[in-house]
């Protein structure tokens, strides 16, 4: 062996040391118990009404915003139950999350532009995983018609590569995950309340991405569903309910 061989192993092992490491990610475990959502459904159908019961809903305008391929049709169990609560809960009008695109912000202006004309208040916006980013990111281009931002399970902090949904974003929007097509600065807060709700039990977004730290939302509330369950489960809707109610507009 030549006599440089012990130095240049060494000097390779300390390149890789101190080269980036991989993102840690959820439990595959935690990842799989997202199969629950159609029990997750059919416990929040037959507990519409006590939930909605459960929400203080004061007529508020809130724009609800689908995660990466969700439709508008899979934030309808929220949206019900909201409306029964006494909330005024719109979809997103943009059909099913394909990912960002450089219009998205604007698009997304135009709806709560249409919202506001009934009241000319600001409006609440509800954003589940992807559809959150979208949210923080839209109370930043337009402050003055946001109320307050709720995110659920929503990676706006940490490493954007710490989840099992990057892959397919990718895939799907054509962007990297860390350039997407607008200005954005994830981890920077949104100059309105801000309420993150994360789990334990994710799965696909890593609990601590979701939680953020101090200074990159206002409050964070723990919330024991999936990732899934977030839109879907009685414990997520009555989280968001919860949020929208520390959320007040004057």
């Amino acid at each position: 062996m030549p006599p440089y061989a012990d130095a240049i192993a060494t000097l390779w092992k300390t390149r890789l040391a101190s080269g980036p490491r991989a993102a840690i990610l959820p439990s595959w475990q935690h990842l799989l118990g997202n199969a629950s959502v159609p029990f997750d459904l059919a416990r929040t159908k037959a507990q519409a009404a006590a939930l909605a019961g459960q929400i203080r809903g004061d007529g508020r305008h809130v724009l609800l915003i689908p995660g990466l391929l969700a439709s508008e049709q899979r934030m309808e169990p929220l949206r019900g139950v909201l409306g029964l609560a006494g909330f005024q809960a719109h979809g997103w009008g943009m059909g099913r999350n394909f990912g960002p695109k450089p219009d998205s912000l604007e698009k997304i202006d135009q709806r709560v532009d249409a919202i506001r004309r009934e009241t000319g208040k600001p409006v609440t916006l509800v954003g589940w995983s992807l559809g959150g980013l979208f949210a923080r990111e839209y109370a930043k281009f337009a402050p003055v018609k946001v109320a307050g931002v709720v995110t659920m399970g929503t990676p706006f902090s940490g490493n954007p590569r710490a989840n099992h949904a990057w892959r397919i974003y990718q895939l799907v929007s054509g962007f990297p995950v860390d350039e997407p097509p607008f200005p954005c600065t994830r981890e920077e807060k949104p100059p309105v309340p801000t309420i993150a709700l994360w789990s334990q039990r994710d799965g696909v977004i890593l609990p601590e991405c979701a939680r953020g730290r101090a200074g990159e939302r206002d409050h964070a509330m723990e919330v024991d569903c999936t990732h899934m369950g977030f839109a879907a489960a009685p414990e997520g809707i009555l989280a968001v309910g919860r949020a929208l109610e520390m959320i007040r507009v004057n």
